[in-house]
């Protein structure tokens, strides 16, 4: 196995705009849904600890429990078959967007974060994309839309290196 992903994610800041001569602290947002998007995206706190970091996710139970430990920023629950709440979870995603401006997002999915990454890109942060462990074949809808705008993004399985050639496999991480 390659790096582990802390010195992955810790090379894409490095690319940065930042002078590394000295230890600068980043904005960094971890953003992900709750459930096992978020158990990953936690295994991965030595990439963000030591930085200012936030979490964006659903608002609700998950939330509310890690609002006891760290910062979190959340958006109501968007459900696929109601435009409506896509249409407000994008409106306060690019209220957030603007609000926070993160240095780096690094993120795990799913569909929460999409507008958020493609908003926060555009005021140029740096994303890092890990694709979920539970997708062994075929990618997820999220990986499909932020590949394209990815400043790094990881695979733990060879077979998605086909829907992502320029991904990096690391081999499965938990």
């Amino acid at each position: 196995m390659s790096e582990q992903p802390s010195c992955l994610a810790a090379g894409v800041i490095e690319r940065g705009s930042h002078d590394m001569s000295e230890r600068c602290v980043l904005k960094i947002c971890v953003a992900c849904s709750p459930g096992g998007h978020m158990v990953q995206a936690r295994r991965l706190a030595s990439a963000y600890e030591g930085h200012d970091y936030f979490y964006f996710t659903f608002a609700g139970p998950v939330a509310r429990e890690l609002q006891k430990t760290a910062r979190v920023r959340t958006i109501p629950n968007v459900v696929r078959s109601r435009p409506d709440l896509w249409i407000i979870g994008a409106l306060y995603s690019a209220y957030l967007a603007l609000v926070e401006r993160p240095d780096v997002i690094i993120t795990t999915g799913a569909g929460v974060v999409v507008f958020f990454c493609f908003l926060s890109k555009l005021l140029g942060a740096k994303l890092i994309f890990l694709e979920s462990m539970a997708k062994i074949e075929r990618p997820t809808l999220t990986a499909r839309l932020l590949y394209p705008f990815s400043d790094l993004f990881i695979v733990q399985w060879p077979g998605l290196l086909r829907f992502f050639p320029r991904a990096q496999f690391v081999g499965r991480l938990f």
